[in-house]
């Protein structure tokens, strides 16, 4: 019994944590938006993580075919790594977001690592696109009181939003991550996709799958797809 008890203790505390600094919609240090107004059907594409080659083009190109703008959250050595493709999204009218330089919980914990981790990204895309970003998106949504207060000192807006499939690092069939992300979109939703993975390169080929299918079943039901900037009236650069 008292294993059990224990058991149920940590588990709550572990949910408790999850709720204050991990969840999409927690608020409770602050406005950190999961979501945008619900009276349309509107719907803002976001992508973490790159950009990740060929994914982050594959998924340009489909976008392009479709004249949906979309908000990337890309990471500093990702942009170092490919500057010509987040310019060329930059150049076709999607939206790009801070996501820190290495995508490294431990440089989000201590303030001078993730004022570093966050100033630095600022610089590294403005010399590949000439304009820093207005809006952050933290690494695994992480938050914190003293993160968010540094981001606003600084003229950043935090952007949530709910995760396409829980599953996605795995990449299972894309059919599978489509599935699971149609069940979230409501009029409204911000949706996560990650055309990267944590600063790394790696396969994303499920990813682009279940984007194709998503956006696809989205339009036959009627939504249109928007930037962050537009989904929360918000400024996309300084």
């Amino acid at each position: 019994m008292l294993a059990l008890l224990i058991v149920v203790l940590i588990g709550l505390g572990g949910a408790l944590l999850y709720g204050l600094f991990l969840s999409p919609m927690s608020q409770v240090f602050g406005r950190y938006p999961w979501h945008g107004p619900s009276g349309g059907k509107v719907v803002a594409l976001t992508f973490d993580d790159g950009p990740n080659e060929p994914y982050t083009s594959h998924i340009a190109d489909f976008l392009a075919q479709k004249q949906i703008k979309a908000t990337f959250f890309e990471v500093g050595v990702c942009v170092e790594r490919y500057p010509q493709v987040t310019q060329r999204l930059h150049d076709e009218g999607h939206i790009i977001g801070n996501h820190s330089v290495h995508h490294r919980f431990s440089d989000h914990l201590m303030h001078p690592s993730y004022k570093r981790e966050i100033m630095q990204n600022q610089e590294i895309i403005a010399r590949c696109i000439g304009k820093r970003p207005a809006l952050f998106r933290s690494p695994w949504l992480w938050r914190q009181p003293w993160l968010l207060h540094t981001l606003r000192a600084n003229g950043l807006q935090p952007v949530s939003g709910r995760f396409c499939s829980a599953l996605e690092v795995f990449q299972p069939d894309g059919a599978r991550i489509a599935k699971r992300t149609l069940a979230k979109v409501k009029p409204g939703a911000i949706i996560i996709f990650h055309d990267g993975f944590d600063g790394k390169t790696g396969n994303r080929a499920q990813t682009v799958k279940a984007v194709k299918i998503t956006v696809n079943s989205l339009l036959k039901q009627g939504y249109r797809f928007v930037t962050i900037t537009e989904l929360l009236d918000l400024p996309a650069y300084h």
